[in-house]
């Protein structure tokens, strides 16, 4: 019983780090603060399901649930053009309720707040995925695919130039940088990512509802990535372990179900408070925050 508890948190943790760092693409290195950014996991999540259902084959779907997600992110881009800091936050907060409303109302697809269960796992080469160990290897392959590629992103000219308008954009402007194609496509792969990690909370869940993707769902991920440091993906997959590991024991002191939830909530504040007065930068980050 206990190790199956501690794989289930380990495939949580695997998926929460593709969430996590796809996060930190946008914020830490781009210096995008989306907080809309739990809408595209939730995309991607519903795309690959509804599909699914469908009949379509697992790997198109997991591929189109990241797409979808990257179109939006590409969309929302373009929404936010002129916008910065906080006009910016505010923006990107909008569009996660405009999602949450239409996944709750748009019925005939979604089914509401019902939400979508029985959603099957994938089988991979032959070899089924029911077993939670067999699923845990799928998704730590998964995220750690996830991180060589954004990796390899932020250490390319590309990610300098990302970099440099995070820091400077009238700079990045003045050497002749298109600085709103850079966001749009930073936005969109780190979207992309987010639907990709969407795409594995289903098939390991088996039930999906838009409860699942409200604007307090993206509050932890925000706080890994501020935990870990801007601008640190080492920093970030740390701070998921933490974060995620950290509440479990409030499980097993006697605590109704009602109460653990805001009790989380509690915990995550004051490690938020306690990390920006001791340890502004986080764990290794290489920004401070404004």
């Amino acid at each position: 019983m206990i190790s199956a508890y501690f794989i289930h948190l380990l495939i949580l943790i695997g998926i929460y780090i593709i969430l996590a760092i796809s996060l930190q693409l946008a914020v830490g290195y781009g210096g995008l603060l989306n907080l809309g950014h739990i809408s595209y996991f939730g995309i991607g999540a519903y795309v690959y399901t509804i599909l699914l259902f469908h009949g379509v084959n697992f790997w198109i779907c997991f591929l189109l649930a990241g797409f979808s997600a990257a179109f939006f992110g590409w969309m929302s881009a373009i929404g936010i053009r002129k916008l910065k800091g906080d006009y910016l936050a505010l923006v990107t907060l909008g569009f996660s309720f405009v999602t949450y409303a239409v996944l709750i109302n748009w019925t005939e697809l979604t089914r509401g707040p019902l939400g979508i269960a029985g959603i099957p796992r994938p089988v991979l080469f032959g070899f089924g995925t029911n077993e939670n160990m067999v699923y845990l290897v799928f998704v730590f392959v998964i995220a750690a695919i996830s991180y060589f590629f954004i990796n390899k992103i932020v250490s390319s000219p590309f990610g300098k130039v990302v970099e440099a308008v995070r820091d400077d954009e009238i700079s990045a402007k003045s050497l002749g940088k298109s600085t709103f194609k850079i966001k749009c496509i930073n936005l969109a792969t780190s979207a992309f990512f987010a639907g990709i990690a969407g795409c594995l909370y289903a098939s390991y869940i088996t039930f999906i509802d838009p409860s699942s993707f409200t604007f307090s769902n993206v509050i932890p991920i925000i706080l890994i990535i501020i935990i870990g440091g801007l601008a640190s993906l080492p920093g970030t997959i740390l701070a998921t372990f933490f974060i995620i590991l950290l509440p479990e024991p409030l499980r097993f002191i006697g605590f109704s179900s009602s109460i653990v939830g805001p009790a989380r909530q509690i915990v995550y504040a004051l490690i938020l408070l306690i990390v920006l007065y001791y340890k502004p930068r986080g764990f290794y980050g290489k920004l401070d925050l404004e």
